[in-house]
């Protein structure tokens, strides 16, 4: 099992949470598809305006799990606190090819057990 796939994880929820669209968008491939309980498989172009510049509501984001599961798919686990009050943890499926994101699976959570 390699570093990489989960390397390139983690550097894109870093330039989400750093607003930093340049970083994100050398992460993110051309072919890109992003689906939420809220978006069904948008494109790149889509989710740049509309989900991208979303991190401006997070106080704070814990990343609790990043695993490769197989070769590409990476399943992460993550804890936030939006600004406006709450705690939630959601879990998404990533899927990395040479280095790049091509699909992200979002599932929301709850409130984290205690």
């Amino acid at each position: 099992m390699t570093t990489g796939s989960t390397d390139v994880v983690r550097r894109l929820f870093a330039a989400y949470l750093a607003q930093d669209e340049a970083a994100a968008r050398e992460l993110v491939g051309d072919g890109f598809r992003f689906t939420s309980p809220q978006d069904d498989h948008i494109d790149r172009a889509a989710y740049f305006e509309r989900c991208f510049p979303t991190a401006g509501r997070v106080a704070r984001q814990d990343l609790l799990q990043v695993v490769e599961a197989e070769p590409g798919l990476v399943f992460v686990r993550y804890e936030y606190e939006l600004r406006a009050g709450g705690i939630f943890e959601n879990m998404e499926a990533i899927t990395v090819r040479d280095g790049r994101v091509l699909e992200a699976r979002v599932y929301f959570g709850g409130p984290p057990r205690p």
